[in-house]
């Protein structure tokens, strides 16, 4: 059985035909061209999961759809987290279970993303509606090896999740978006 638990770090990319290039001179390969993803996380009223440090959050990744858990997490130099997932055959119904469930859609967040395949784990690349990332995710040494090879050093680690990213980029900027989507900040930039 697949370990669940997940090791990553992100980390911003200010070029993404540099990075494509150092990933394809580094031995990966991509294995998900870019691909749209819709990101719907779900709480309980009075977000009980948001305050134990979990969340659920239902993915359309292309045609695919998914449903996440993730644990809460222990930050280090890396963020190391239980998560179990699988595929969902329908989306809109997964969506109708979880509302008769008394779960309800809390934020939503979108991005174009390419997967890299390389070794003992993989590097994803995300161009989101505040800027663009990538993920490394697998074992930690691994980690750290391949951040090194990307150029990448460990004090531009990050290990936030997009929801805290989009909040600060809101203080930051003092948009009124209220969702990570890229409609929804192209409505507050007008």
């Amino acid at each position: 059985m697949a370990s669940n638990q997940e090791i990553e770090i992100k980390f911003r990319v200010h070029n993404l035909r540099a990075l494509n290039r150092s990933l394809k001179r580094s031995g990966f390969r991509l294995v998900t061209k870019r691909t749209h993803e819709m990101n719907t996380l779900y709480d309980l009223p009075g977000q009980a999961l948001r305050k134990r440090g979990d969340l659920l959050r239902l993915r359309e990744y292309g045609k695919k759809w998914v449903l996440t858990h993730k644990a809460k997490g222990k930050v280090g130099r890396h963020k190391t987290r239980v998560e179990y997932e699988t595929e969902v055959e329908d989306g809109k119904k997964m969506d109708a279970i979880l509302h008769a469930l008394h779960y309800s859609p809390t934020f939503r967040y979108e991005k174009f993303r390419a997967e890299w395949s390389g070794g003992k784990g993989h590097v994803v690349v995300d161009e989101t509606p505040i800027g663009n990332f990538g993920e490394i995710e697998g074992p930690s040494r691994w980690i750290d090896q391949t951040a090194e090879k990307l150029g990448i050093v460990p004090k531009d680690y990050i290990t936030d999740t997009y929801a805290s990213l989009f909040f600060h980029w809101k203080r930051v900027t003092r948009s009124s978006a209220a969702e990570m989507t890229f409609r929804a900040i192209r409505g507050t930039n007008r």
